[in-house]
């Protein structure tokens, strides 16, 4: 029977790989400030990793973005979110107040070359951004299969390794340092993740595939229970018929249902013609689904159809999920599955 779900929605994750900053307050209680509205022509700042908050406050004035050193720095020194200014490029108007220039410096749109690494990402997908930022599709390439990979997994395959975010680099960083730092994301943010559990006899790389499963077949408040219907059909050799997967393998996205012909194409990732999973991540799992999938809610379910947008079901029957497959039929005829612009 076919797991059928709704249409991939990538939801971006906010989070900029940030210098660590550090600000400590000194100076006088106050300090000349801009006005608003005399906003002035933009200017390109650059912060470099590790740049200090005095070292950001003085490129600020020395350029004309804020009157005085001390207006942004009793700014940033009160606003926590200082501390997540990523390294980049970051375009700000000049002439502005220390408030509204801390508000662009963390304004991602204005980050110059920014990298985004969205939720269940494929590999294919980010060497697409790496390429648009200005690195050669030759060179990415080599860098990729020369990366060394966590949970012991040979280099060759980074699927899946490179974690959601969004990143930014100072000019000229070298592809290497660039892929560093998403695996140093992957390590930091699934740090709560124990890849040593065995859960139902599976390794971690392969609790990290079926969490990139988990992660292209269902929304956030269903992690759990998508995990626990994979973890059904594992466990009773039922092929997992995964939409998903044969998506990956096409390369194609956003499709609510595939033609009887797409599941009969000869691959391993074809989860309708092979028992299992398949041989690697079909993309980068966020740490939500990670987590589902090393604790699967509890459940008999075998199937599961997202009959409208919003409306997940889960059953244990195979008549019920024929049933609901009729209401889902209707809705999509009826245009609910439509992309609202």
């Amino acid at each position: 029977m076919k797991v059928i779900r709704t249409l991939f929605l990538p939801i971006l994750v906010v989070l900029l790989v940030t210098s660590g900053l550090r600000f400590i307050h000194s100076g006088p209680k106050s300090a000349p400030d801009y006005a608003a509205g005399i906003a002035g022509a933009q200017v390109l700042i650059t912060i470099t990793n590790g740049e200090s908050g005095s070292e950001i406050a003085k490129s600020l004035f020395d350029s004309g973005v804020v009157k005085s050193i001390d207006a942004f720095f009793r700014v940033a020194v009160g606003d926590q979110r200082a501390s997540r200014i990523a390294p980049g490029d970051h375009l700000l108007e000049r002439n502005i107040p220390a408030k509204t220039a801390l508000m662009q410096l963390l304004d991602s749109k204005r980050i110059v070359g920014l990298i985004i690494v969205k939720d269940g990402a494929r590999l294919a997908e980010v060497i697409t951004s790496l390429v648009a930022a200005g690195y050669g599709k030759d060179e990415v390439k080599t860098a990729l299969r020369n990366l060394e990979l966590p949970l012991g997994v040979k280099p060759g395959n980074p699927e899946g390794f490179l974690y959601p975010a969004n990143y930014s680099f100072v000019k000229d960083t070298q592809i290497e340092e660039v892929l560093l730092k998403m695996l140093e994301a992957f390590n930091h943010n699934t740090a709560p993740i124990d890849f040593t559990s065995v859960v139902a006899g599976y390794t971690g790389y392969e609790l990290l595939v079926i969490a990139s499963l988990i992660q292209a077949e269902g929304d956030a408040q269903d992690y759990a229970k998508v995990s626990r219907v994979i973890y059904n059909r594992l466990k009773i050799r039922m092929p997992l018929q995964l939409d998903t997967t044969v998506q990956y393998l096409l390369q194609r996205r956003g499709e609510i249902t595939l033609a009887i012909k797409d599941t009969k194409v000869k691959s391993k990732y074809n989860t309708y013609q092979n028992y299992g999973l398949p041989p690697a991540p079909i993309g980068s799992p966020t740490l939500a689904a990670l987590e589902a999938a090393l604790n699967p809610e509890l459940g008999d379910w075998l199937y599961f159809i997202t009959v409208k947008p919003g409306d997940t079901r889960f059953t244990k029957s195979s008549e019920e999920f024929l049933r609901w497959k009729v209401e889902y039929k209707r809705n999509v005829s009826a245009g609910l599955f439509k992309i609202k612009p």
